[in-house]
């Protein structure tokens, strides 16, 4: 009996990368992936499913007028299919989200930093007249943080939208409905880098991708505590951060020693587990599903299987080619 299959995205010839745009794998019981379709599109670099609708919604990551696409993704059909394309606001899109109701979709632009909100129809499309919210700013890091760079967007549990700004550190938030947050955008640590984020029992765990860290915010954003994101030496660019199931583990990819690092969570205090190879060159994106993980190894064209006993990942040898990948959904 074969698995759940994978959505994987990721960079097409356009977009300085080699992939075809959606791949589509399905996982097999005795371990084999399995590519068994593809849907052409420019640059998919991070894709979503709506919360009951069967659409997908994928970031267009091209400079200049970035895009936002639209795919069905009706059971029985083995690929995507493309609806609609609308622009993403700004360059350079990097993430996306969608609230749990599925009525907006939120955009997060890194080239410019601007943050575009769409609100989305009873039939989960995108209606006309997006809401935009450019930004200003910098940080202290040259070359990273010349301007406001918007690099994820989660909606909270209290219904806020918190997007991570790399190029300002800080974390912007949008009210429901998307009006702006009357306290301004949060101050994180300085040069570090926030990228992808999570909340969980009332605490903010955030990758630093300029300092290496993984920092931990209270509910009111206060450093509670950091960590290194790996115990290797040398330059570390961590991208993204999970949880599992039941909560006792965070996961973090590690860009630079190529890796996926374990820690156990304790409220704010997170140690170390164990920290295991990656499975491939630069791991930009991760999936769990059940007792296997899914590393999306941008660099070296593979999408990697890990095996995960009692919380911790083992590497299994098994790889699915696909050009330069950059996020993996379950479907």
């Amino acid at each position: 009996m074969s698995r759940p299959g994978l959505v994987i995205g990721g960079y097409t010839p356009d977009t300085e990368g080699s992939g075809p745009g959606l791949t589509v794998a399905r996982t097999h019981a005795d371990g084999r992936l399995e590519t068994v379709a593809e849907t052409g599109a420019s640059g998919p670099s991070f894709v979503v499913a709506h919360p009951r609708l069967p659409l997908l919604y994928a970031v267009l990551e091209r400079d200049g007028d970035g895009g936002v696409a639209v795919f069905a993704d009706e059971p029985g059909e083995p690929a995507p299919r493309l609806l609609a394309e609308h622009s993403s606001g700004g360059s350079l899109p990097c993430h996306l989200a969608l609230d749990p109701e599925g009525r907006w979709l939120a955009v997060a632009n890194y080239g410019d930093g601007t943050v575009t909100a769409y609100r989305l129809g009873g039939d989960g499309m995108p209606e006309p007249g997006p809401l935009t919210f450019p930004h200003e700013g910098g940080g202290p890091h040259p070359g990273r943080q010349e301007g406001p760079h918007a690099h994820q967007a989660v909606f909270g549990p209290d219904g806020v939208l918190y997007v991570t700004d790399l190029g300002t550190d800080e974390v912007r938030r949008f009210l429901p409905g998307m009006r702006p947050h009357p306290g301004g955008p949060v101050r994180l640590a300085s040069g570090s880098g926030p990228r992808h984020f999570l909340h969980h029992e009332g605490h903010w765990y955030v990758t630093g991708e300029l300092d290496g860290t993984v920092r931990v915010y209270d509910g009111e954003w206060r450093e509670a505590g950091a960590v290194r994101a790996s115990g290797a030496e040398g330059e570390n660019l961590p991208s993204h951060i999970a949880l599992s199931a039941d909560g006792r583990h965070l996961y973090v990819a590690n860009r630079g020693p190529d890796t996926l690092a374990v820690f156990a969570v304790d409220g704010p205090g997170l140690t170390m587990l164990a920290e295991v190879p990656a499975g491939g060159h630069w791991p930009r994106h991760f999936a769990i599903d059940g007792d296997r993980l899914y590393v999306a190894n941008q660099r070296s064209d593979t999408v990697a299987m890990l095996a995960l006993k009692d919380g911790l990942p083992e590497p299994t040898g098994v790889a699915l080619a696909v050009g330069t990948p950059s996020c993996v959904l379950i479907r």
